[in-house]
């Protein structure tokens, strides 16, 4: 993999909201402290429980961030993307990983380190103000993420994980989201899944392969989300 250039991660941070605002010559300040990473698949980002350095932005390949259990089942919190960014609690406290986050492929990252960025956000409050709104999108998130775990069967979960990310009503499945990574996702074992994937596509909600799931039947799909009454 080759080392993308500066200007690329200027033009990888211009897309971010919170960074769109910035005059030229601080984005270019902010990507002279960036870090460089490479990841083989399944290789460690960071690990739950070590000291959190910063903030990360995805330049190539998809990273997840998950929580393991003591006997060893995995729940997926969040997947992230070309162009995306995490980890912002990074660049405000000095403190253990709350997560583990993992490279699912092949995948280069920049890393905006806490010592070199805190300077930065205090100069420039807007900044520090939209960086902590998009924390609290990410709480908000997973605030939500609890209540489905906690209240909702794996059907429902698995609807309203479809609704989200299949806006044109077709999940282009990549290589490695296999069924144990969507069960994983969707706090439950490989096995109810497939229950739960056979029973919407057998009430012809949805049709689904190794590559792609597809939704049939968009308004049926939402009651079965419970989103409306």
């Amino acid at each position: 993999m080759g080392h993308p250039s500066r200007d690329t991660l200027i033009e990888q941070l211009q897309s971010v909201p919170y960074f769109a605002g910035l005059h030229a010559a601080t984005l270019h300040t902010l990507a002279d402290l960036a870090t460089w990473h490479e990841y083989a698949p399944g290789a460690v980002v960071f690990l739950e429980g070590e000291l959190n350095t910063g903030l990360y932005s995805v330049h190539t390949g998809w990273v997840k961030v998950v929580m393991f259990s003591l006997d060893g089942r995995e729940q997926v919190l969040r997947y992230f993307g070309p162009g995306e960014v995490f980890n912002e609690i990074g660049l405000f406290l000095a403190r253990p990983n709350p997560a583990t986050a993992l490279a699912l492929e092949q995948s280069g990252l920049w890393q905006l380190h806490r010592s070199a960025s805190q300077p930065l956000l205090a100069a420039h409050p807007d900044l520090l103000l939209q960086v902590m709104a998009n924390m609290a999108e990410r709480i908000a998130y997973l605030a939500g993420m609890v209540a489905d775990l906690s209240l909702h069967t794996v059907e429902v979960r698995l609807a309203r994980l479809l609704l989200d990310a299949a806006p044109d009503d077709a999940l282009v499945r990549q290589s490695w989201l296999t069924q144990a990574e969507l069960a994983a996702r969707l706090g439950t074992a490989p096995d109810v899944l497939s229950r739960a994937l056979r029973g919407l596509a057998d009430a012809g909600l949805i049709q689904f392969d190794r590559r792609q799931i597809s939704i049939l039947d968009r308004p049926e799909l939402t009651q079965r989300a419970r989103l409306v009454e």
